[in-house]
């Protein structure tokens, strides 16, 4: 009589995920719990093929650095007063400087591949699409409409992220919007210059249904807060004291405002501008659609090329904008569904 041997299962056995990876990542929302399995089977070994080049462009970089600031240390102080010459003082500056970032293109041509091999397979992951270089946005001109970003006269974008959550189609980029100004000095000469007067984040949710009004929402203005939302808006409270005294809000339907604007949302705000580093928050809901501008702050970036390139932080930072975004999509979805069933109960 043969005894059964069991069948041998041809699937290789995963190694279990790194408890330090676990640690850094397990305290994200549900949905991004199985990231660490990504971060460990394909995220991190493509990092660590690119380790000792890192290793070797930091280290050029840190000599480029000594060597610079003493060429342009030593040189423009050797050009004051040994020479007497500010000419050759300036151009050992300037030398000393270009050295310096001669030295660092190792490192910031590193950042970009790293920014790919980090960035790509969490947004293939969740669904979504990402561009580095968009060319040009369409919705910006939307965003303008509603005031959440200002004129301009030159703008550049990057980092194009589209995709959907719960039937909400949405899009972020960064965009880089400056206004030309003119000035004319006593000769009567007329000079041209640039200003930025935005630099940050762009967000549009597209929901399925239109809302009733326009709502604005700015961070309080102190002094002008006095020139209001716009034609037709009105002031509207906050049920929560703490964000009343952070946020300003104008609408046109006081109704629709009150279940949009619930604390959750407004501490999801909050959120997003500690997640993103940014400042200056504006949103509009109009239409179909809600329009969220910060200022300031620079995601999908891959983090400090000083530090080992299969740092979990790398990605955990990552995955915080992107529980930051959804946290606010679900809030304003749940603050429709009340408004749905308080106007029409039946």
């Amino acid at each position: 009589m043969t005894q059964d041997t069991p069948p041998i299962d041809p699937r290789p056995t995963q190694e279990p995920v790194d408890p330090d990876v676990l640690k850094a990542l397990g305290d994200l929302p549900e949905e991004f719990q199985g990231f660490p399995r990504l971060f460990q089977d394909e995220i991190r070994p493509a990092l660590l093929t690119r380790e000792a080049e890192r290793q070797d462009a930091v280290a050029k970089a840190r000599q480029a650095r000594y060597v610079g600031i003493a060429l342009a240390v030593i040189g423009g102080l050797a050009g004051a007063f040994l020479v007497r010459h500010p000419i050759a003082a300036i151009i050992a500056v300037v030398i000393g400087i270009g050295y310096l970032y001669w030295g660092g293109r190792d490192v910031r041509r590193l950042g970009k591949e790293a920014k790919d091999l980090i960035v790509l397979p969490v947004v293939r992951e969740l669904g979504l699409n990402f561009t580095a270089d968009p060319g040009s946005v369409e919705s910006i001109y939307k965003h303008r409409h509603v005031r959440t970003v200002p004129i301009w006269d030159r703008a550049s974008y990057e980092d194009l992220l589209t995709g959907q959550r719960h039937g909400v189609d949405f899009e972020l980029f960064e965009a880089h919007l400056e206004e030309r100004r003119s000035s004319t000095d006593s000769k009567g000469r007329t000079r041209t210059h640039w200003v930025t007067v935005f630099k940050g984040q762009c967000l549009r949710f597209q929901f399925t249904k239109t809302f009733y009004g326009r709502t604005l929402i700015t961070r309080d203005a102190g002094f002008f807060n006095r020139f209001g939302g716009g034609k037709g808006m009105s002031r509207a409270s906050l049920e929560d004291p703490v964000f009343e005294k952070i946020f300003e809000v104008y609408t046109t339907d006081q109704v629709e405002s009150r279940f949009l604007l619930t604390p959750d949302l407004m501490q999801n705000l909050v959120d997003l501008e500690k997640a993103f580093h940014g400042g200056r928050l504006k949103a509009c809901f109009d239409g179909g659609e809600m329009f969220i501008t910060l200022e300031g702050g620079d995601l999908f970036e891959p983090g400090s090329m000083f530090k080992p390139l299969d740092s979990v932080d790398r990605v955990r930072e990552l995955l915080t904008d992107f529980a930051a975004i959804f946290g606010i999509m679900d809030a304003v979805i749940i603050g429709r569904r009340n408004e749905g069933l308080a106007r029409d109960p039946s």
